[in-house]
């Protein structure tokens, strides 16, 4: 017999539709009220009107994109917040840089859904392997294995042997953290000769999961290897369950599926802009939009959760790209030519050879190429980015004219 977290998940589809209308005009009125930015934005609008998702999508997008920008004209937070910074319980600095809140109530990113669909239960030890350095990504988890009643072993990235020697110690029920670092900490156990036979689930997350290396995981010992999807402003989005087919909407949340670079929704199963109204008070965000893409998916889950599904991350809407988990921005791309001015053109292209992410910067340069140049180079992509890159040089007018800064070239089988 199936488990669900909680009732909502199996609720009838239109009374979830009825109480996300009903509870729209008052997100919206509080944001209004208590945000500075939204009070601009949503000037003229009356709350009271919004009661449906034809209404919702006349009001404008705020793009993840702009949050940058609105953070350096009125710091910390750009007007989008609504608790006194102060009053908050984490404030994170992630790469661009931007700030994002934390909310003091538990489980305040929503993870507790999906780390229960994918099979942890209260008195599990959970080893937690998302960074927990400025980033939020970690303390997203840790709420929701908090919630669950499941203890954490706050063991951050790296550090492989250390990873596998607390495994093959504890004895954690589960993994969550990136598949990649998840293959990395299986294959140093199996060079050590350690036992980390307990770990028998992962919640995945941060980087594509391909078909290959979630059969390759089962087949070295994970009986259960699921994903969920979330961003650091909004908590988590969507998540798999066991059926596999999708990923399932939170219920804590507003999703519209929109044509990029515009607020107007797109037609069932045609890829968009997945934009995000919240529910929450501190960070009451109205039609946020993610810069990912997707696409809804009919009917419901075969697991009996009916919230709608989405065929999970499909790539970026702008030219921001997932590197290792963490986003890389065409503006951090320029501030490393300002800094080289020996640089008269680069493209940032992002692979993953072996499925481990590498991003290389391909540049024309005015100066004849040299190792010392491209030591300078990577090292202020490290600085700028808090990642590693490679430098490849090529011939004046080879890169080609087409406007990109950065290339997400990465495959999938």
């Amino acid at each position: 017999m199936a488990e669900y977290f909680d009732s909502l998940e199996t609720r009838d589809p239109e009374e979830r539709e009825r109480a996300l209308m009903a509870a729209l005009p008052r997100q919206i009125e509080h944001a209004k009220k208590n945000a500075p930015a939204f009070a601009k934005f949503l000037a003229g609008v009356d709350p009271r009107e919004i009661t449906s998702r034809k209404a919702l999508a006349q009001l404008p997008v705020t793009r993840k994109s702009d949050v940058k920008d609105l953070q350096q004209d009125a710091p910390p937070f750009g007007g989008l917040v609504a608790t006194a910074p102060g009053r908050l319980a984490r404030i994170f600095v992630s790469p661009g840089p931007t700030n994002e809140p934390e909310g003091a109530r538990p489980d305040y990113w929503r993870t507790a859904r999906a780390l229960f669909a994918a099979g942890f239960r209260p008195g599990d030890i959970l080893q937690n392997c998302f960074t927990y350095h400025f980033t939020p990504a970690a303390s997203m988890v840790e709420g929701g294995a908090l919630k669950l009643g499941c203890a954490v072993i706050p063991a951050g990235v790296g550090q492989t042997e250390m990873q596998v020697q607390a495994m093959s110690t504890l004895k954690p029920a589960g993994y969550c953290g990136t598949p990649s670092f998840l293959k990395i900490i299986v294959e140093k156990a199996q060079e050590m000769g350690a036992d980390i036979s307990s770990l028998k689930k992962a919640c995945v997350a941060a980087e594509a999961l391909p078909p290959s290396l979630r059969q390759w995981l089962k087949d070295h010992g994970l009986k259960t290897v699921l994903q969920w999807y979330g961003t650091a402003d909004l908590g988590q989005i969507a998540y798999e369950s066991e059926a596999m087919e999708g990923m399932i909407l939170d219920e804590g949340i507003l999703v519209e599926i929109v044509r990029p670079g515009t607020g107007d929704p797109v037609t069932e199963c045609e890829v968009g802009e997945v934009v995000v109204t919240t529910f929450g008070t501190d960070y009451p965000l109205v039609r946020f939009g993610t810069g990912d893409l997707s696409a809804a998916m009919p009917g419901i889950s075969p697991c009996g959760r009916t919230n709608v599904r989405i065929r999970g991350w499909m790539g970026r809407a702008d030219q921001n790209t997932k590197v290792k988990g963490m986003f890389v921005h065409p503006g951090q791309v320029a501030e490393v030519l300002k800094r080289h001015r020996e640089i008269v053109k680069a493209r940032l292209v992002v692979d993953n050879p072996g499925g481990q992410d590498r991003m290389t910067l391909h540049c024309e340069t005015s100066a004849i190429p040299s190792e010392v140049l491209a030591g300078a180079i990577a090292e202020s992509m490290r600085e700028l980015t808090k990642l590693r890159g490679e430098v490849a040089f090529r011939k004046p007018g080879e890169l080609p004219n087409d406007g990109k800064v950065i290339e997400d070239a990465k495959k999938y089988d």
